[in-house]
């Protein structure tokens, strides 16, 4: 069998679907009409290796509750041993309906009330509102932008946060979302170095783990041995292979008192099997579908690339910052000297566009956009000669 899907240039009509990002634009306070390149999901159908391993399963027409054999284990291990050169064991895995979720348990599993978390922003949203909703502290090691443009660890901030505040508990991202850093091995092992000094439990959310552009994924948990004792590893399929939708995420704990500890949170929210669909998604994805995801790749990559010359041609007056993975590019308008309103009326009303501001992801984001470049060429296309005609009109 062949894999069929692999035209990421045809426009597949999303509206009317219950699609987050184009049937709920009114509903979120943007205008009906409004292009969207925001939420973090692709505009391309999912490998036809997937498509019919769903197709089967609906075919059979019963839906009860559902586990896993030693296959869904092989195929998502080996997904990690041959991408990563991590070999991971049956025994460290819990099964979850999302990384976000995931982050939550860890929060209660790990943390009491009051007790202080580290993050690194400008980041992903959810690691704040997990932490605040959950009533723990923000602690907040910014990332330090250089006059390249590449955001680079304060260590020695990274290191004194953890000591006066007590902290307990860290959410590593990596690859970066949003600023598109892929981090070193020197820089996450001098990372990993300060967690196990100061006793610091690590959860890393390498969900973006498989669109590394720049220099190539080092898993924390990989790196020392030692590090078992206090990473929790955070992989999916769902950014890789497009599935969000169907909300199965794999999470790795090498070590046994932690992972009871997780697991006893997970039990606690009521949670058990997984949504049928996500698992077979899941495994027909590492298993089969090398294929669709090379080639998705190198069309993102390609994406990227016409994105960032037609800033520089286009609008000079806005910086991509050159991302290293991902598919998600970090622009800064701070040159253009608006307000967080004026901005958002340039980018919603003038360019008709829905990205995600800056501000979501912390004060350090304030004046910048993330845009999701995971379409075919000719929306990113539109997308960005309506931002050009908007900022052009805007610098006159």
């Amino acid at each position: 069998m062949a894999e069929k899907n692999l035209d990421f240039d045809t426009v597949i009509d999303r509206t009317h679907t219950n699609s987050l990002k184009y049937d709920f634009a009114v509903q979120r306070g943007k205008p009906k009409d409004v292009l969207p390149l925001w939420v973090a999901d692709m505009d391309f159908q999912v490998s036809s290796y997937i498509q019919e391993a769903l197709s089967g399963n609906v075919a059979h027409g019963i839906f009860g509750y559902s586990e896993v054999e030693g296959s869904y284990f092989e195929a998502v291990a080996g997904w990690m041993s041959r991408h990563y050169g991590w070999n991971v064991e049956e025994t460290w895995l819990v099964k979850t309906p999302g990384i976000v979720f995931a982050l939550a348990q860890a929060v209660r599993a790990f943390t009491e009330p009051g007790d202080a978390v580290l993050l690194q922003q400008p980041v992903y949203y959810p690691f704040s509102q997990v932490i605040r909703d959950n009533g723990r502290k923000i602690v907040d090691n910014t990332l330090v932008q250089g006059e390249d443009g590449r955001y680079r660890i304060d260590f020695t901030d990274f290191e004194e946060k953890i000591r006066s505040c007590k902290v307990k508990l860290f959410f590593l991202c990596n690859p970066h979302n949003p600023v598109g850093r892929v981090w070193t091995k020197e820089e996450l092992l001098r990372l990993g170095d300060i967690c196990e000094r100061y006793g610091v439990i690590v959860v890393s959310d390498e969900i973006h783990a498989d669109f590394v552009f720049e220099g190539s994924h080092q898993v924390l948990a990989g790196l020392e041995e030692s590090y078992r004792k206090f990473v929790v590893t955070c992989t999916a399929p769902s950014k890789t292979f497009n599935l969000a939708g169907l909300q199965v995420s794999n999470i790795f704990i090498p070590d046994d008192a932690l992972r009871r500890k997780f697991e006893q949170a997970v039990g606690a929210s009521g949670y058990s099997q997984l949504n049928t669909m996500g698992l077979v998604a899941c495994e027909a994805a590492y298993r089969h579908g090398e294929e669709w995801y090379e080639a998705v790749k190198a069309y993102i990559r390609e994406n990227l690339a016409y994105a960032q010359h037609f800033l520089e041609e286009q609008i000079p007056q806005v910086k991509a910052v050159e991302p290293e993975g991902t598919y998600l590019l970090w622009v800064d308008f701070r040159s253009l000297g608006l307000s967080r309103r004026e901005l958002e009326d340039l980018i919603v009303k003038k360019a008709g566009l829905w990205l995600d501001s800056g501000d979501i992801f912390g004060a350090a984001g304030r004046g910048f956009e993330r845009i999701n470049v995971a379409c075919p060429r000719s929306v990113l296309s539109e997308a960005l000669e309506r931002l050009a005609r908007a900022v052009r009109e805007c610098v006159k």
